[in-house]
């Protein structure tokens, strides 16, 4: 008689062990740190069904799944004891962040929500991909607890976030859960799978919203609805230029903001809360953080919450939203890594194959309707400084137009570190900003562009071999550059110097008197971290 293989002996051990009534449980089990309910009654999720011979399963599921199949078939019966009693099935393994699962039920669908409980602990699954009888669920909080054999049941509403009419004030978990010691009073629920706006309920031509930041008024000039991504490597200025929209915008406009933290320092999310409560702004704002020791699926579904939130705003409350997410490429990195854990094969760069459906199925929902408007600030990390970066394209297509932080201007000292030549919108058009706004940009440009290639030659052969009129050009320029440098609010207490927010006229009068050589007598360092220079010297 042949010996039977370790494989084979493991298999028929697991099915004998689900067979064997639970009396106890082993020793080496710690709960995990979260304890998710989700209790709201609302519509199901959608299904994103994928064809069967694209999931690949472990060879242990599937030696699992053919021998209850044959049981089944010698039986004539498929365990329906266990059915009526309303369980979804058994958990075949645990990795550290996935889950397979046998179903014993047919209506289970990918993005739906399982749980199992264990020592009062309750463990949130989201279905990920379906083969057969085998579920692959990625966990939403630790794995840490979980043993093969526990059964798993049905949350029939999906993954919701919580909300009323005092969400402004409050911090979020992914999962809907107040984190800030607070509680909601009567709230009410939402799936954060919502389909996008249909065509017919969009508009894109918004009021212009001016943000009092001399350099991204002057050359990436916004509407209300617009989708901004600030792009940038690491340690450029990207979350203290999110800050200062936060509290420049609402100054202006002065609407409610739902800020999102994905993947972002615990340290970073306790500063922005104290920010703006000093600031009191605390209360026109909600926040909703995937922090960065959190999980990937926590760090991934940040993004989903927190849009939902400002989708509550916009059409239940029919406001004006501005939506601040730091950082959308983590979430990104979060989907490699869950992609990983599902064993599917990367694109370039380790990315997620589903990278474009992902971005876009947020990014589609970023939009304006007759009654209300989100207004959408990104923050896009560049990795090693990469502009050719797949994230980073897959990100930028959907923008309305984007600023470039740039590492060789903050080394000069310069903030906002933009590149001014690789930011961008599309509003820069004399039909919508104005002759006069279009003309001092393009003149702008072609001065600061011919300051580049001057400074090479000043840098080899000195200043005073340049024409007269390359002269006058070059200091301009520099003028220029110093005075798209600007003091911030919120970072008054590391400068020393008083915020400053300055009127689209006032910075066009500036541009205007430098290009034209009425400021030529005036000492270029004159110009750095100022507001307005006319209106301030008449």
């Amino acid at each position: 008689m042949a010996k039977k293989s370790f494989f084979s002996s493991s298999v028929e051990g697991i099915i004998k062990s689900y067979d064997q009534p639970k009396t106890g449980e082993g020793t080496n089990d710690a709960p995990a740190a979260e304890f998710l309910s989700g209790q709201a009654s609302v519509p199901a999720a959608p299904s994103f069904s994928q064809p069967a011979q694209q999931v690949p399963a472990s060879p242990l599921a599937a030696a699992f799944v053919q021998n209850r199949q044959a049981q089944a078939k010698h039986t004539g019966a498929d365990d329906r004891s266990r059915k009526d009693s309303g369980s979804a099935g058994r958990i075949i393994s645990v990795s550290s962040l996935k889950v397979e699962i046998f179903l014993r039920r047919s209506d289970v669908g990918i993005r739906d929500l399982l749980y199992a409980e264990k020592d009062g602990v309750r463990y949130l699954f989201e279905v990920q991909e379906i083969n057969g009888s085998v579920a692959a669920a990625i966990c939403c909080g630790q794995t840490r607890g979980l043993k093969r054999g526990l059964e798993v049941f049905l949350q029939e509403n999906g993954l919701q976030i919580a909300y009323d009419d005092q969400i402004l004030g409050h911090v979020f978990n992914p999962y809907g859960q107040t984190i800030d010691g607070t509680a909601l009073d009567h709230p009410h629920t939402r799936n954060i799978y919502d389909k996008s706006l249909s065509m017919s309920e969009i508009i894109v031509d918004g009021d212009i919203l001016w943000t009092g930041i001399k350099v991204l008024d002057f050359f990436a000039p916004m509407r209300k609805g617009f989708k901004m991504g600030l792009l940038g490597g690491a340690g450029v200025g990207k979350t203290v230029l999110i800050k200062e929209l936060i509290h420049n915008v609402y100054q202006g406009l002065q609407s409610n903001s739902v800020f999102v933290g994905v993947g972002e320092r615990s340290r970073e999310g306790r500063d922005l809360y104290d920010e703006m409560q000093e600031a009191n702004l605390l209360d026109k704002i909600s926040m909703t953080f995937g922090q960065m020791g959190d999980n990937a699926m926590s760090r991934s579904r940040a993004m989903y919450a927190g849009l939902t939130l400002a989708e509550y705003l916009r059409d239940e409350k029919k406001q004006d939203v501005l939506l601040f997410i730091d950082n959308i490429y983590r979430m990104v990195q979060a989907g490699a890594e869950i992609s990983t854990e599902l064993a599917r094969m990367p694109i370039d760069n380790g990315y997620s194959p589903a990278l474009l459906t992902e971005i876009s199925e947020v990014e589609e929902r970023i939009n304006s309707t007759p009654d209300g408007s989100i207004t959408s600030f990104q923050a896009i990390f560049i990795p090693a400084d990469d502009m050719d970066d797949g994230a980073v394209h897959a990100i930028s297509q959907h923008l309305d137009g984007q600023v470039v932080l740039d590492r060789k201007v903050a080394e000069k000292g310069l903030y906002p570190a933009i590149n001014v030549f690789a930011t961008n919108s599309r509003i820069i058009d004399p039909d919508v900003i104005g002759e006069r706004h279009f003309r001092l940009v393009e003149a702008s440009l072609k001065c600061l562009s011919r300051y580049e290639e001057l400074e090479q030659i000043v840098a080899v052969l000195g200043i005073d071999d340049l024409s007269e009129e390359d002269r006058s050009t070059f200091y301009r320029a520099r003028k220029l550059r110093n005075y798209f440098s600007q003091p911030m609010y919120v970072a008054e207490q590391y400068t020393g110097i008083p915020g400053e927010f300055v009127a689209i006229g006032d910075v066009l009068d500036d541009v205007e008197a430098i290009l034209d050589g009425r400021c030529d007598h005036v000492d270029e360092q004159n110009f750095t971290y100022i507001g307005a220079y006319i209106k301030n010297h008449q």
